[in-house]
């Protein structure tokens, strides 16, 4: 047993035992509610997880916790706290350059010569929203170099809706600089502080960030898109989902669409209406 404080000022004997038959029940609540795949070998991180949100609400059993998640609004609205500490995953700015060269240097310009102009883009999984923001930055400096006007909007989503408030201020510290390369930092930076930064306001028009729960992808309002950069999000998933998630996502694509995906995501994989991108260090696909 430990003494915590909670958020309401009182002490908190919380047990951090957790057993593993409690573990399962959590981490099957967790794959059925947002697809995330938790196994015994992390459960460290997932009674962290817990344990640490027991403490703020003053709960000090894990059983009755469970409960209250699973009955009454209330329990709604508990597990959409609980879920941003357990679903929010590490990112930075151009993550995967290779994956932003192959937009930049052969998909964008295979683009300029159809129909229509405006592209839409979708940010699957965005975090704290780097991801988007880096693809704005390319696709910004693409249409301006190449129409002299800014011709797309790119929807980024997010199971946490803490990471999305975070991704809507769009304010970092001044030390992830560095991993915005020189070329964009230029053009698409400005100070804030002297401590912190933000993607300029002409992106600001062009993204605009939603909570998407990516097993309900297929309802979502979101159809016929140019690009998918869906990174590091399905190796949260088992082998069986991700390929169905993928299936989903490929049904939303506009001919000409390209799918991006983390090269670790999945291994063979095939869609009749996709062809695989040959481009150095990604695996990316495109709608016949």
């Amino acid at each position: 047993m430990a003494v915590a404080q909670t958020l309401y000022g009182t002490e908190v004997h919380v047990d951090h035992g957790m057993a593993d038959e409690q573990f399962v029940r959590w981490a099957e609540l967790l794959e059925s509610r947002t697809g995330v795949v938790v196994p015994l070998a992390r459960k460290s991180f997932l009674v962290g997880a817990v344990r640490s949100r027991m403490r703020e609400t003053g709960c000090n059993d894990y059983e009755n916790y469970f409960r209250r998640i699973c009955s009454s609004a209330t329990g709604a609205v508990e597990w959409g706290v609980l879920v941003d500490r357990l679903t929010v995953h590490e990112t930075k700015f151009f993550r995967h350059l290779p994956s932003f060269e192959l937009i930049e240097k052969q998909w964008l310009p295979q683009q300029l010569g159809k129909d229509g102009g405006h592209l839409h883009a979708w940010s699957v999984g965005c975090s704290s929203g780097e991801e988007a923001w880096s693809l704005a930055m390319v696709m910004h400096r693409f249409f301006s170099e190449h129409l002299g006007k800014a011709n797309f909007g790119i929807s980024a989503s997010d199971v946490s809706q803490a990471a999305l408030a975070n991704a809507r201020a769009a304010v970092y510290p001044v030390e992830r600089l560095s991993e915005i390369p020189l070329a964009y930092r230029a053009d698409y930076v400005e100070m804030v502080s002297d401590t912190t930064f933000r993607p300029v306001e002409p992106l600001h028009r062009r993204v605009g960030f939603v909570r998407v729960n990516l097993l309900q992808a297929s309802s979502a309002p979101l159809q016929r898109l140019d690009l998918i950069f869906c990174q590091n999000v399905l190796i949260y998933f088992s082998r069986e989902r991700r390929l169905r998630l993928l299936d989903g996502l490929a049904s939303l694509l506009a001919p000409g669409g390209l799918l991006i995906i983390g090269s670790g995501d999945i291994g063979l994989w095939n869609h009749p209406a996709l062809q695989r991108v040959v481009w150095p260090g990604t695996l990316a696909y495109l709608k016949n």
